[in-house]
């Protein structure tokens, strides 16, 4: 079964992004996370961080009108910080490496299941 998992980071996280990656404790915890979800072949290779809140855009139609709002959609303590697709036998396989993520630490992880649109 196929899950994302998505991460909610800090504004203080995402501050960390911008550690040198060679000597970050962020960048470290990240790196060794990836390294074990791969090596255990839970990884999909399906992955990526996203850029601060701050250069969304978020688009809705109303009334047939596009409306545009620049920066973070919500006003929230945490905010989607990147995703990862990853593929394991249960949803409690699923939980296990989202309660290892690095984001679960000031964070959150949303683990959703991927909907199977191809039937297979």
């Amino acid at each position: 079964m196929e899950y994302m998992l998505m991460f909610y980071e800090s504004k203080a996280d995402f501050a960390r992004r911008n550690e040198n990656p060679d000597t970050s404790p962020y960048w470290a915890a990240w790196m060794a996370y990836s390294k074990a979800m791969t090596e255990a072949g839970a990884s999909k290779g399906t992955g990526n961080a996203l850029q601060p809140p701050e250069t969304s855009t978020v688009v809705r139609m109303h009334n047939g009108q596009r409306q545009v709002q620049d920066g973070p959609f919500a006003d929230a303590k945490e905010q989607l910080g990147g995703y990862m697709i990853i593929e394991t036998a249960s949803l409690d396989k699923a939980l296990e490496w989202a309660a290892r993520c690095p984001a679960a630490v000031n964070g959150a992880v949303e683990v959703r299941p991927v909907l199977d649109m191809c039937g297979g």
